[in-house]
């Protein structure tokens, strides 16, 4: 079968199905709505289980209960209502339960704009919610790769029994490119019975749960977590390599849309001036590559590294702090929905150049 033209946003609830989830909650909310959308002609077609909640609140907390049946289950959102279900992610972080969610970024604070943003790396990497706990978070860059990524979310979740994030923005949701499925397989989920509400005739009652009144076991409960977490930064770090086979002078940082507009930039900039610089773009934001960074700004030909976000400069701290700065890290951004261009881009690094005397 040949590559098909299709949306971004159905491409997305495609996959998901593909990856054998059938049960999917959600509210709308633009710029994803259409993915809510297609999964309501879907599902019921095949099978499977819709339903649009009340809000985004109800959404989160029918993925929760989903999720302890021991079923593939998913919810989608944009920013605002991925706020309002970090409740409920807490909850099932700590009720140890796999799960899937989708967050197309649209500009913020507060109700913002419906346009492409970053502005959500914080709330996914380091805050989704309250406690000690993390998501691992995967970043796409265009919609074959939000097909792929989302076919291993699910596996993901189950591995660590702990919800996996997808983050991409409205340009991705909303544009059409070519997808290939045929090469798309689901993996078969593995034994759910030792810890899923799945009946308890021949065993040992499963008890969800994420409240521990002891604070020595709750303590004893977040080291587990914690080892947990470690395990993803030893076994999960994604990242993409991009132009730097020659050992760069500067080395650019970006994920997701703003990637793709870096690597027009680099191809541009490297014809044209014949100046040494790659990209480094993670994929998995959490566990972010921060060894890969660190190995490089050890490195006598990097003289710099640059940051392009759609974001007042939130993955820039991670860049900092991976780097311990022993170079300098420069910061261009556009906010609001506003995505860079790869001109604004190529100037940004030439100034870069500049800068280091090169």
């Amino acid at each position: 079968m040949a590559k098909i033209l299709m949306k971004g946003s159905e491409a997305i609830g495609e996959a998901a199905i593909k990856a054998g989830c059938l049960s999917y909650f959600a509210y709308p909310i633009t710029p994803q709505s259409e993915i809510a959308e297609y999964l309501a002609k879907r599902l019921p077609k095949i099978g499977g289980t819709f339903l649009q909640a009340e809000s985004e609140i109800a959404a989160s907390q029918m993925v929760f209960g989903a999720a302890g049946t021991g079923v593939r289950v998913m919810t989608t959102s944009s920013s605002p209502g991925i706020s309002l279900m970090s409740e409920a992610m807490s909850y099932i972080a700590g009720a140890e339960l796999p799960a899937v969610f989708v967050n197309i970024v649209r500009g913020g604070p507060g109700l913002g704009g419906i346009l492409p943003s970053q502005g959500d790396y914080f709330q996914a990497t380091k805050g989704a919610g309250h406690g000690n706990f993390r998501f691992l978070v995967l970043a796409p860059a265009n919609v074959q790769e939000f097909v792929d990524y989302m076919i291993k979310a699910f596996p993901l979740a189950e591995k660590y029994r702990n919800p996996v994030m997808l983050v991409g923005d409205g340009l991705i949701a909303q544009m059409m490119e070519p997808v290939d499925f045929d090469n798309v397989a689901s993996t078969p989920q593995g034994d759910v019975e030792s810890w899923a509400t799945t009946g308890c005739k021949d065993r040992e009652t499963n008890l969800i749960n994420s409240l521990f009144l002891d604070p020595l076991k709750l303590e004893k409960f977040n080291d587990k977590l914690a080892d947990k977490y470690n395990r993803m930064r030893d076994e999960e770090v994604v990242y993409e390599e991009y132009a730097m086979d020659d050992d760069p002078d500067v080395v650019m940082v970006a994920y997701g849309t703003t990637s793709r507009v870096v690597k027009t930039a680099i191809d541009e900039f490297r014809k044209e001036d014949k100046l040494k610089v790659g990209l480094i773009r993670p994929i998995t934001l959490f566990p972010f590559p921060m060894d890969v960074l660190r190995n490089l700004s050890a490195k006598s030909h990097v003289k710099a590294f640059g940051v392009v976000e759609m974001s007042i400069g939130q993955m820039l701290e991670d860049v900092k702090w991976a780097t311990l700065e022993r170079k300098p890290v420069e910061f261009f951004s556009r906010k609001g929905g506003i995505v860079p261009n790869p001109d604004e881009t190529k100037d940004f690094i030439k100034n870069i150049f500049k800068k280091i005397g090169a």
